[in-house]
């Protein structure tokens, strides 16, 4: 009897699982076809295809290789072309695979996509099934629906890039180990070990939270850790046998306790020298952009800002609402540290970097704290689980009503995603990823006129058709037609820039949330 009431609960529980992973893989799909490589994108592609031609770990070394191998595994099947001869850094590598080497770039740039989104996927199955073995089945669905409809899951997840896989893979470890302190901790504790491993192979920023890892897995924590570095070995191993690596010429020099426990890393020299890179880019001084405001060097409190402006209002309240829930709710309160130490201390350690980017950095905590939404569905009282219920749909809404611009999303509060740009600027909003749609939409609205482009990204707008000149580098006074503006650019626009955008009255136009159009007489 049990079971025959079981196998129906099970049946809707799976389709129920297979229906919100189809609309977040609609939902990435769609927007990954319609954006232009962003920033990052390139390097990690054309890195990935030295892996797969020369087996070189030169390029990108300031991050692990197992991201790259996840991407070079979507290229591989275009079999891309790269010049033999080709001696130039990581960004020309990247223009010359996507844009001069015959190769189509908006198919590359699919494939390589396309590992990423069926992990983010994967992931996604994860962040049920962990939910479910903290809870119940309703419990694991709102987990999932929060997950799936998160706008910057659904942006970074659909980006070939590292931010999600890495998290995605710490979230993997940390649910591995919760499972093996319940049955066959061995063989948990191993896995959970290949996942950690996978983690720090992909981006040595998720370092911090091995110490989390490592003290959840109590005693056998030895186990999780010699599998974790033997999994980073072999991601060396799998791009080049024989490990051979010359370090840049301009490597940093890391002194004090940074050098000493980057020494003290079990890992290949590759890996060690690429945190040295890390710490080098940490130690430089960059400019930022925060509600109106450029600023030099870095704010602490610029993520969780950022975060109030990216993230659905009503998802704002879930989260608050579960994390109280797992410390004071008796029977979750064991695995408060699971779901949250990990991602806590993650937010911290990036709170205090020199970057002020964009939300990617701590793409961890809505991964992490869709989890933790689970806990609603045990709380004591009758109305929070129907009332959890009532704001993940206003997630789901808030999600929706941005399709497809899922990067430059801003909540309700904040105007939506076509004023983000007020307020935050790179991977928040402007990464580079609208140059197809500036092409489609200057031939459609304003064909035959005379443009002039200020673009902050990684394409080559000739090869999508926009034939535009540079007017930054002619007198103002000769700039007449159209001037279209990374919005980017337009946050931190100084001197010329400044003084253009000054004499063009307000923008009559724009492509994507993320690209002003202003016309000059």
């Amino acid at each position: 009897m049990s079971v025959d009431v079981a196998r129906p609960r099970t049946v809707r529980s799976g389709l129920v699982v297979l229906v919100l992973l189809g609309q977040m893989a609609v939902a990435m799909l769609v927007t990954a076809v319609g954006q232009t490589p962003t920033i990052d994108e390139p390097v990690y592609a054309g890195t990935a295809v030295t892996y797969l031609e020369w087996h070189s770990l030169r390029y990108n070394p300031e991050h692990p290789p197992l991201g790259k191998l996840i991407i070079a595994a979507g290229l591989s099947i275009a079999r891309p072309q790269l010049d033999p001869g080709f001696r130039g850094d990581q960004t020309e590598l990247g223009r010359h695979v996507l844009y001069e080497s015959g190769n189509d770039p908006g198919l590359l740039m699919l494939l390589a996509r396309l590992p990423v989104m069926l992990l983010t996927l994967l992931f996604g199955v994860v962040v049920f099934v962990f939910a479910r073995d903290l809870t119940n089945p309703v419990g694991a669905v709102l987990a999932l629906t929060v997950y799936a409809f998160d706008p910057d899951v659904i942006t970074h997840g659909s980006l070939a890039t590292l931010d999600v896989p890495a998290a995605g893979f710490l979230l993997t470890a940390v649910w591995l180990t919760w499972r093996a302190h319940r049955s066959r901790p061995w063989t948990y504790l191993a896995l959970a070990g290949a996942a950690l491993g996978a983690a720090l192979a992909v981006r040595a920023s998720v370092l911090p939270a091995v110490a989390v890892v490592l003290i959840l897995a109590r005693r056998r924590f030895w186990v999780v850790g010699a599998v974790a570095t033997a999994v980073v070995w072999l991601s060396y191993l799998a791009v080049d046998p024989g490990l051979s690596w010359t370090p840049p010429p301009d490597l940093p020099d890391v002194h004090g306790l940074r050098g000493v426990l980057v020494d003290l890393l079990p890992f290949p020299q590759p890996y060690r020298d690429g945190m040295r890179i890390q710490f080098g880019f940490e130690d430089n001084t960059f400019s930022g952009f925060l509600f109106g405001h450029r600023y030099v060097g870095s704010r602490w409190y610029y993520l969780p800002v950022a975060l109030l402006v990216k993230t659905p209002l009503a998802l704002l309240v879930v989260w608050a609402a579960s994390a109280v829930a797992m410390l004071v709710v008796p029977r979750l309160r064991s695995a408060a540290g699971y779901v949250l130490a990990a991602p806590a201390l993650l937010l911290v350690v990036s709170m205090t970097g020199a970057r002020n980017y964009g939300t990617r950095y701590v793409v961890c905590l809505p991964i992490f704290l869709a989890v933790a939404v689970a806990a609603l569905t045990v709380v004591g009282r009758r109305w929070v689980a129907p009332a959890a219920g009532t704001l993940a749909a206003l997630v789901a809404a808030s999600s929706l009503a941005a399709f497809p611009y899922y990067l430059p999303y801003a909540n309700e509060a904040f105007g939506g995603p076509a004023r983000t740009h007020l307020y935050l600027h790179d991977s928040n909003v402007d990464w580079g990823q609208d140059l197809g749609r500036l092409a489609r939409h200057l031939r459609t609205r304003y064909p035959g006129e005379p443009v002039w482009l200020v673009y902050k990204g990684a394409g080559v707008p000739s090869a999508y058709g926009i034939s535009a000149g540079d007017p930054l580098r002619v007198p103002s006074s000769e700039v007449h037609g159209l001037l279209v503006v990374s919005d980017s650019a337009v946050a931190k626009a100084t001197g010329r820039l400044s003084g253009l955008l000054a004499t063009s009255g307000e923008p009559i136009d724009e492509v994507g949330h993320s690209m002003s159009i202003y016309r000059r007489r």
